[in-house]
């Protein structure tokens, strides 16, 4: 139910309420769509310090998470919840991300935390886990979960969320010991996409799930862009369908801060920018590369890169056990 149906005299009583148990008491009396175990757990949760629960109603409900199509009525939280009225940009991908996008998603999500912006996903292996690691740092992230918010899921996330939990801030709509269900990541992919300004997706299959949040991003007028790959290449495809819909190409981390009107760290110094488009080329050399061979003046074209830079490259890579030469030029035998 949207929050423009909910009756007049919850939203005045929860204008009025001074605390998540007071409000509960209220929802729980007049508002019987509210689940009342959900009540109770949320009267649990908000018990132990910094963690709590934002209703809708709330001041610190953050405001572009209003505009979506139903919006959830409760977000339980656990760490800093003050990021959720900063600027934030989403950065989602495929789990199985390669070598290439994990290293382009620590440029982008660096960068954007040296602008002051909050790093958002959704906790899941590869492309999520890596903006989170990177921003973490600097308790510039904030995680969306497709459980409770006491529940560990992936599993192999647990240290990572307990560090986010510390850091930065862990969000939900589901209620303490809700565990993990196929529908429940649609839900938190509206909610990635809706407390965040803008949307990108560095890494993703056709049939990405991370393709949802970009969806919904585009349906709520947020900024959507996509980071392109090689046409050759399986998980690329879900970026460049993104493209063929009005995305913006994501080519270094300030096509991002434009939309804000803001470099990393306030400017850009023209030495570190050349090496970190320099990088970002050398990781889309390395993506060009797969079972099919690759002539060098493939790869400088798909790269950028000159030919001896790509020469260069390509023996380091053989060297590493990641490339190997065959007949009709190089193919791509391992992943760093």
């Amino acid at each position: 139910m949207g929050a423009s149906k909910a009756p007049n005299k919850v939203q005045k009583a929860a204008r009025e309420s001074t605390s998540i148990a007071e409000l509960s008491e209220r929802w729980g009396q007049s508002f019987k769509p509210v689940n009342p175990k959900w009540i109770n757990a949320a009267k649990t949760w908000a018990q132990t310090e910094r963690q709590g629960v934002i209703s809708y109603f709330c001041d610190d409900y953050p405001e572009p998470l209003k505009s979506i199509q139903n919006p959830p009525w409760l977000l339980y939280y656990r760490g800093r919840k003050e990021l959720l009225q900063g600027a934030g940009v989403a950065v989602v991908g495929s789990r199985k991300a390669s070598h290439s996008g994990l290293q382009i998603t620590d440029w982008i999500a660096k960068d954007l935390v040296a602008a002051g912006i909050v790093v958002v996903s959704g906790l899941a292996m590869g492309i999520d886990a890596q903006a989170h690691k990177t921003a973490a740092d600097k308790g510039k992230t904030i995680a969306v979960l497709g459980t409770g918010i006491d529940q560990y899921y992936p599993r192999r996330n647990k240290t990572l969320q307990d560090f986010i939990a510390h850091q930065g801030l862990l969000i939900s709509e589901f209620p303490p010991g809700q565990t993990a269900r196929i529908d429940h990541f649609p839900r938190r992919n509206r909610i990635i996409s809706g407390i965040s300004q803008a949307v990108v997706v560095v890494e993703a299959a056709r049939k990405s799930g991370s393709l949802s949040t970009a969806i919904h991003g585009l349906n709520e007028g947020r900024e959507v862009g996509a980071v392109p790959g090689s046409v050759l290449m399986p998980e690329h495809q879900g970026c460049h369908w993104l493209l063929q819909q009005g995305a913006k190409l994501i080519n270094t981390p300030q096509d991002i801060l434009d939309w804000f009107d803001v470099s990393a760290a306030g400017s850009v110094d023209d030495n570190r920018l050349n090496g970190e488009n320099e990088s970002l080329a050398n990781c889309r050399l390395f993506a060009s590369l797969n079972s099919e061979p690759r002539t060098i003046d493939d790869m400088v074209q798909l790269s950028g890169l000159e030919v001896a830079e790509v020469m260069e490259k390509i023996v380091l890579y053989e060297l590493d056990g990641l490339v190997a030469a065959v007949p009709g030029g190089y193919i791509k035998v391992g992943r760093r």
